[in-house]
Formats: C-alpha cells, sequence, structure tokens
C-alpha cells in the first residue's frame, strides 16, 4: 500500500482569501492571519488594531485542542482602539492532520451602522405625543389611523381584505363616530381601493348586522 505523506500546511495558501474579504470590505473590516504554529500574525489587511506583522498573536497554546471540530468561531464583538465596537468571526485553518494550525480572523467596524442606527431613529422617532389642539379636527388623520390600528390588531394587509371584513371595519370606523363628517365615506373608499357605493353598501351591511 502506497501511503502519500501529509501535505506540509502552508499559511500563505490563506492569503489570496484573507485578500479577496479585505477588498470586498475596505475600509471597515480589518483582516489577519495568524499562525498558530508560530503563534504570530503573519498577514494583515487594512490594519486598524494596531497590530503589526511578526506579532504575537496573543492566542493561548492549547487553542488547538480547546476548539476542536469547530471551525467558525464567532460572530463576536470586541472593542477598538478608540472605543468603536468590532464585530468579528475566525475561521479556524486546519493543517492535513486536522489540528488547528492557523486563524483567518475578520474584524468589521459597525461603529458607522450603530451611528446610523441612531440617527435614523431620531428623525423616525417622535420625541412627544402629538399635539391634540392640532389633531382635534382631523378626521383624516382620525380614519387613517384607526383604519391602521384596526389592521394591525387582526394581523391583516390592507389588499387581502374581504367582503366580511370590510364591514367590519366600515363597524368600526362608524363606531367611532368617523362618518359624520361629509368627506369621510370618500376618504376611506380611496384608502381601501373601493367606490363610494360600495362603503355606503358595508355601513348598510354593518348596520343590519347590528340590529
Amino acid at each position: 500500500m502506497n501511503i502519500k505523506p501529509a501535505i506540509a500546511f502552508d499559511i500563505a495558501m490563506h492569503a489570496p482569501t484573507a485578500a479577496t474579504i479585505s477588498a470586498l470590505l475596505y475600509p471597515h473590516a480589518e483582516v489577519v492571519l495568524h499562525d498558530l504554529k508560530r503563534g504570530t500574525v503573519v498577514a494583515i489587511w487594512n490594519a486598524s488594531s494596531g497590530r503589526a506583522v511578526g506579532e504575537d498573536s496573543l492566542i493561548e497554546e492549547e487553542f488547538g485542542v480547546v476548539s476542536g471540530a469547530e471551525n467558525v468561531l464567532g460572530p463576536y464583538e470586541k472593542t477598538g482602539v478608540d472605543g468603536r465596537r468590532i464585530k468579528s468571526i475566525s475561521a479556524v485553518l486546519r493543517d492535513a492532520k486536522g489540528d488547528a494550525a492557523g486563524l483567518l480572523c475578520i474584524n468589521l467596524d459597525v461603529s458607522m451602522i450603530d451611528n446610523a442606527v441612531k440617527l435614523l431613529s431620531a428623525f423616525a422617532g417622535a420625541a412627544q405625543p402629538r399635539p391634540q389642539v392640532l389633531f382635534s379636527r382631523d378626521w383624516r388623520e382620525e380614519i387613517n389611523a384607526s383604519l391602521h390600528d384596526w389592521l394591525k390588531e387582526r394581523g391583516l394587509a390592507l389588499s387581502a381584505l374581504k367582503r366580511a371584513d370590510r364591514v367590519a371595519l366600515v363597524a368600526a370606523l362608524e363606531e367611532r363616530g368617523l362618518f359624520k363628517t361629509r368627506n369621510a365615506v370618500d376618504h376611506l373608499a380611496s384608502l381601501i381601493g373601493t367606490s363610494r357605493a360600495s362603503i355606503y353598501n358595508y355601513l348598510t351591511a354593518a348596520r343590519g348586522d347590528a340590529s
């Protein structure tokens, strides 16, 4: 029986993969190759952590044993040198024996996303309740809000309403006195994509069901 000798582990073979990832995520992700056999950083792209090639990887020597069969570690969080939130993930690179011989780590700076979320929340969120003095007579706003509250409570989509649903909706709006305004029927008809006559038919059916 001919047994082929094990191919020696070469960390450099993973450099093109690391370079590709770093190019795609530039400049927001640092990509690092660790040689666990030597315990050093052997390559780094988009450096942002202050580390350099040749430095100690600062990874426990027992890592290969601890990692077991796990090939992907994370995503996990780290803190950047300036306090930024970093989302990281590491791929375990194994030799021919299956032992952990290297790590390919991606450190993605998500602080810009955090800032964007805060900015959008600030613009989208209502800081205070709406002033009642501005809306007490705004029957259009009242119908809009009541319609969508009714849909949300029942888990219904406006486009999927059946006749029975529309009758129930009209009944709910009438119960709140929203059809006392002359143009309310026309407004609701435009909202749900039907005719003025249909709204009156739903009203008749709702009143019949209530009697």
